[in-house]
Protein backbone atom coordinates (compact mmCIF):
# COMPACT_ATOMS: atom_id res chain seq x y z
CA UNK A 1 0.00 0.00 0.00
CA UNK A 2 1.23 3.42 -0.85
CA UNK A 3 1.85 5.99 1.56
CA UNK A 4 -0.82 8.91 1.86
CA UNK A 5 -0.94 12.25 3.01
CA UNK A 6 -3.30 15.40 3.50
CA UNK A 7 -4.60 17.45 0.54
CA UNK A 8 -6.57 20.24 0.48
CA UNK A 9 -7.52 22.32 -2.15
CA UNK A 10 -9.37 25.81 -1.91
CA UNK A 11 -10.05 28.64 -4.52
CA UNK A 12 -12.32 31.33 -3.29
CA UNK A 13 -15.90 29.79 -4.10
CA UNK A 14 -15.17 26.58 -2.23
CA UNK A 15 -13.19 23.54 -1.15
CA UNK A 16 -12.82 21.37 -4.04
CA UNK A 17 -10.51 18.29 -2.29
CA UNK A 18 -10.06 17.94 1.22
CA UNK A 19 -8.89 14.01 2.41
CA UNK A 20 -5.94 11.66 1.58
CA UNK A 21 -4.28 11.20 -1.50
CA UNK A 22 -1.66 9.12 -3.08
CA UNK A 23 0.33 11.94 -5.31
CA UNK A 24 -0.58 15.45 -6.87
CA UNK A 25 0.71 16.77 -9.57
CA UNK A 26 1.04 20.89 -9.43
CA UNK A 27 0.94 22.76 -12.38
CA UNK A 28 3.86 24.74 -10.84
CA UNK A 29 5.45 27.76 -11.95
CA UNK A 30 8.72 26.53 -12.59
CA UNK A 31 7.71 23.66 -14.65
CA UNK A 32 5.52 20.84 -13.61
CA UNK A 33 5.90 19.21 -9.93
CA UNK A 34 4.98 15.76 -8.25
CA UNK A 35 4.33 15.49 -4.58
CA UNK A 36 4.24 12.34 -2.94
CA UNK A 37 4.37 10.95 0.74
CA UNK A 38 7.27 12.69 2.13
CA UNK A 39 7.96 15.51 -0.17
CA UNK A 40 10.53 18.34 1.43
CA UNK A 41 8.40 21.32 2.64
CA UNK A 42 8.66 24.09 -0.27
CA UNK A 43 6.02 26.75 -1.38
CA UNK A 44 6.17 27.47 -5.56
CA UNK A 45 3.81 29.96 -7.17
CA UNK A 46 1.48 28.01 -9.85
CA UNK A 47 0.30 29.22 -13.34
CA UNK A 48 -2.59 28.14 -15.45
CA UNK A 49 -2.65 24.18 -15.95
CA UNK A 50 -4.28 20.95 -14.50
CA UNK A 51 -4.11 19.66 -11.17
CA UNK A 52 -3.57 15.86 -10.80
CA UNK A 53 -5.27 14.49 -7.93
CA UNK A 54 -4.62 10.71 -7.47
CA UNK A 55 -6.38 9.06 -4.23
CA UNK A 56 -6.82 5.84 -5.17
CA UNK A 57 -4.29 3.41 -7.38
CA UNK A 58 -5.72 3.87 -10.71
CA UNK A 59 -7.73 6.68 -9.84
CA UNK A 60 -7.01 10.52 -10.94
CA UNK A 61 -8.82 13.93 -10.65
CA UNK A 62 -8.04 16.35 -12.94
CA UNK A 63 -8.80 20.53 -11.50
CA UNK A 64 -7.77 23.12 -13.99
CA UNK A 65 -6.63 25.91 -12.02
CA UNK A 66 -5.69 29.39 -12.92
CA UNK A 67 -2.84 30.72 -10.71
CA UNK A 68 -2.42 30.58 -6.56
CA UNK A 69 0.40 28.77 -4.67
CA UNK A 70 1.29 25.21 -3.49
CA UNK A 71 2.18 24.56 0.23
CA UNK A 72 3.75 21.53 0.99
CA UNK A 73 4.66 20.99 4.67
CA UNK A 74 4.63 17.86 7.41
CA UNK A 75 0.94 18.12 7.53
CA UNK A 76 0.91 17.39 3.75
CA UNK A 77 0.06 20.07 0.51
CA UNK A 78 -2.75 22.55 0.68
CA UNK A 79 -3.15 24.52 -2.38
CA UNK A 80 -5.06 27.80 -2.95
CA UNK A 81 -5.74 28.71 -5.85
CA UNK A 82 -6.82 31.89 -7.79
CA UNK A 83 -9.95 30.12 -9.64
CA UNK A 84 -10.11 26.09 -10.23
CA UNK A 85 -12.91 24.24 -11.85
CA UNK A 86 -12.67 20.39 -11.78
CA UNK A 87 -12.29 18.82 -15.41
CA UNK A 88 -15.83 17.33 -15.24
CA UNK A 89 -17.69 20.87 -14.85
CA UNK A 90 -15.56 22.88 -17.77
CA UNK A 91 -17.47 23.62 -21.12
CA UNK A 92 -16.43 24.95 -24.20
CA UNK A 93 -17.83 28.23 -23.16
CA UNK A 94 -16.17 28.41 -19.91
CA UNK A 95 -13.16 27.96 -21.24
CA UNK A 96 -13.59 30.49 -23.99
CA UNK A 97 -13.86 32.67 -21.57
CA UNK A 98 -11.35 32.29 -19.57
CA UNK A 99 -9.24 32.32 -22.87
CA UNK A 100 -10.86 35.77 -23.44
CA UNK A 101 -10.39 36.91 -19.47
CA UNK A 102 -6.89 36.08 -20.39
CA UNK A 103 -6.37 37.83 -23.52
CA UNK A 104 -8.10 41.03 -22.31
CA UNK A 105 -5.81 40.75 -18.56
CA UNK A 106 -2.43 40.52 -22.21
CA UNK A 107 -4.07 43.34 -23.91
CA UNK A 108 -4.35 45.52 -20.95
CA UNK A 109 -0.84 45.58 -19.47
CA UNK A 110 2.19 46.77 -20.37
CA UNK A 111 4.35 44.36 -17.60
CA UNK A 112 6.57 42.15 -19.36
CA UNK A 113 5.72 39.75 -16.91
CA UNK A 114 2.60 39.89 -16.39
CA UNK A 115 2.01 39.85 -19.99
CA UNK A 116 3.82 37.52 -19.87
CA UNK A 117 1.96 35.19 -17.91
CA UNK A 118 -1.43 36.09 -19.71
CA UNK A 119 0.06 34.63 -22.80
CA UNK A 120 1.16 31.88 -21.17
CA UNK A 121 -2.68 31.24 -19.56
CA UNK A 122 -4.16 31.51 -22.78
CA UNK A 123 -1.75 28.85 -24.33
CA UNK A 124 -2.42 26.83 -21.36
CA UNK A 125 -6.42 26.71 -21.61
CA UNK A 126 -6.11 26.72 -25.26
CA UNK A 127 -4.33 23.30 -24.55
CA UNK A 128 -6.61 21.97 -22.01
CA UNK A 129 -9.52 22.90 -24.78
CA UNK A 130 -7.64 20.47 -27.18
CA UNK A 131 -7.12 18.15 -24.05
CA UNK A 132 -10.96 18.00 -23.80
CA UNK A 133 -11.90 17.49 -27.04
CA UNK A 134 -13.41 20.84 -27.79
Amino acid sequence: MAATFNFELVSPERVLFSGAVDAVILPASEGEMTVLAGHAPTMTTLKTGFLMITDTPGNGKRVLVRGGFADINQNGLTVLAERALPAEELTQEILDKEILHAQMVYDATNDPIAKHAAYAAVVQLEDAKVALNY
